[in-house]
């Protein structure tokens, strides 16, 4: 595996128009080392993690909780009949009196509370933390990660990620998007958190089952930061992520470029299982070549030729066109 890049925060001289235009990971040593929760965490995980739960200590939060035996690896059962872990909800202050508990368990329960909005009775959480990168007014989604020695096994996300260490080590094996076919992604529609998953086991792969696994290591970018490290995470990147020491705080920054009008496309994924996947292949690879025209821009501008009042759907949308695009797709599914 190749180390993911590191720079060092005095040498981000433009992250928004040089970095995250690059589309490659990027570890930023320092980069929020001016948090105060940063600063406590260095001297103590332990009294950074209380510090962050006087900020909101009734607040609800869901978190997974599996026994000792999971060694962090929250995934599917054997039998894909479910998880082998459940959510319960509870405040945030019993949340971390549980952290603290078992902190200096050699083989504790596995705790995680995984992308926690830090909106409503958070929000004074997220007021504490601003991102060094980005405008404080801009919309974006903003979420914090607390947990033990846990495993989130690999997955890609949409938007842009700009992920901040606060207390523990975190280490990241990062694949580009075209180890897809490597990396042995679980059920689409059952997952733990939202997004698909690997089911490799990153500590023990069995490559009798999962073969293919050894070549995605060869695209394969390892990191590991600490509190105040950031790393910079393209959209589309798959990332598998461990918590290394037994308190762990991260905050992430979601945000996606492009027009505000946009949605998932994993919409349109669906919508090919209903319209190409059982076409005859003669005919898919024909629409291939259509959607790399029009979608991918293969060959150019496809509307070049054209003037913008013919253009359609395929010129430059309006607030109207938009509406009747959805409407038309609405009918069609209906």
């Amino acid at each position: 595996m190749q180390p993911i890049r590191i720079i060092d925060a005095k040498e981000v001289a433009d992250f928004r128009g040089g970095i995250a235009q690059d589309y490659q990971p990027v570890i930023i040593r320092g980069a929020v080392d001016g948090w105060d929760l940063v600063k406590t965490a260095k001297a103590s995980s332990a009294d950074a993690l209380k510090a962050l739960a006087a900020l909101a200590p009734g607040q609800e939060i869901e978190a997974f909780f599996g026994d000792a035996s999971l060694k962090g690896r929250f995934n599917y059962r054997d039998d894909f009949s479910g998880f082998n872990f459940e959510k319960r909800k509870l405040t945030l202050q019993n949340y971390v009196n549980l952290l603290l508990h078992h902190e200096a368990e050699e083989n504790p329960p596995s705790f995680f509370a995984g992308a926690v909005r830090l909106e409503g009775g958070l929000a004074p959480i997220k007021e504490q933390l601003v991102s060094p990168y980005h405008d404080p007014k801009e919309d974006m989604l903003v979420q914090m990660w607390i947990g033990n020695r846990t495993r989130t096994a690999a997955h890609y996300d949409l938007p842009q990620n700009l992920a901040c260490v606060i207390a523990g080590r975190r280490r990241f094996t990062l694949f580009p998007t075209d180890q897809i076919g490597n990396l042995y992604i679980g059920p689409q529609e059952m997952t733990p958190a939202g997004q698909a998953i690997s089911l490799v086991n990153f500590h023990a792969p069995d490559l009798t089952r999962f073969p293919k696994f050894a070549e995605a290591l060869e695209h394969a970018q390892l990191g590991e930061l600490g509190p105040g490290d950031a790393l910079y995470l393209p959209s589309m990147w798959f990332h598998h992520v461990e918590s290394l020491e037994p308190i762990g705080m991260m905050i992430n920054y979601w945000w996606r470029e492009g027009p505000d009008h946009l949605v998932t496309p994993k919409f349109a994924l669906y919508h090919a299982l209903l319209t190409l996947k059982e076409m005859p292949e003669t005919e898919r690879l024909a629409w291939r070549e259509i959607f790399d025209h029009y979608i991918f821009g293969q060959n150019g501008d496809p509307m070049a030729h054209l003037p913008e009042h013919a253009r359609g759907f395929f010129g430059d949308l309006t607030p109207v066109q938009r509406q009747q695009l959805r409407q038309m797709l609405a009918r069609t599914l209906s």
